[in-house]
């Protein structure tokens, strides 16, 4: 009887089981938990009353700051969603003015997706490629669930250019709560798709612009996962509905 071809053989990659591990937090996080967890330490002295309370502020911050593993589906094809929350508008609108120059102008498709202060707030690429333009724009703190939230609200622009040249322009936008909104790449860059390329605190908003010949995979009020999440597809047809 022949034996079985090798993994290797068929070009697949040779694994060993999988196990669960707790997310990591996030070098930009351990700063605010340490700061958390001190003043904890500090009020539960004046009383020990305080110690229970703060040390679930602390937990959360931690939480807030968690960097788990993400595995990233591969396909030209394919543009993964760059952070995890709700997707909560998917609309057609005119090329950000800031954007203009990569992208040309006209209209394109934009998908939200929303970031509660309880998600995932590491950013990742949605694409493989280069980064060709990085524009902060400094403004307003309204609520990021709102749609003039991508005209008004303090906001930075990232566009790659994949191997194929093909442009994906995604947003970082803050909201009510975010106060601080930042990148790990520059101009210049080569990144892999779903690999981390900003933060956000505390609570926001990423907006993708799809270019043309994609279709959005996802519904309104579907979960996203940053880097694995399907947000679009070319030459597919558009997901539709809401989700239930």
């Amino acid at each position: 009887m022949p034996s079985l071809p090798k993994p290797e053989d068929q070009g697949l990659p040779i694994t060993t089981t999988v196990k669960w591990r707790f997310p990591a937090v996030h070098p930009e996080g351990q700063k605010f938990t340490a700061i958390a967890f001190g003043i904890t330490l500090l009020m539960t002295i004046v009383h020990s009353v305080f110690f229970w309370p703060l040390l679930g502020v602390t937990l959360w911050v931690a939480a807030f700051f968690r960097d788990p593993i993400r595995t990233t589906p591969r396909g030209e094809d394919l543009i993964v969603s760059p952070a995890d929350g709700l997707v909560t508008m998917i609309a057609d609108v005119p090329v950000p003015r800031e954007l203009v120059m990569e992208l040309g102008a006209g209209r394109m498709t934009r998908v939200s997706v929303f970031m509660s202060v309880f998600d995932v707030h590491i950013n990742r690429s949605p694409i493989a490629g280069t980064i060709r333009q990085v524009v902060y724009i400094s403004g307003k703190f309204l609520n990021a669930d709102l749609d003039k939230a991508s005209e008004d609200n303090e906001r930075q622009h990232f566009v790659v250019e994949g191997f194929d040249g093909r442009k994906v322009a995604f947003t970082q936008i803050a909201g009510l709560v975010a106060r601080r909104i930042m990148g790990f790449v520059k101009v210049g860059d080569m990144v892999a798709a779903g690999q981390r390329i900003g933060l956000i605190r505390f609570g926001s908003r990423v907006d993708v612009y799809l270019p043309a010949g994609y279709a959005p995979q996802v519904a309104l009020g579907q979960r996203a996962i940053a880097g694995e999440t399907v947000l679009a597809r070319a030459g597919a047809a558009s997901a539709s509905g809401v989700a239930q």
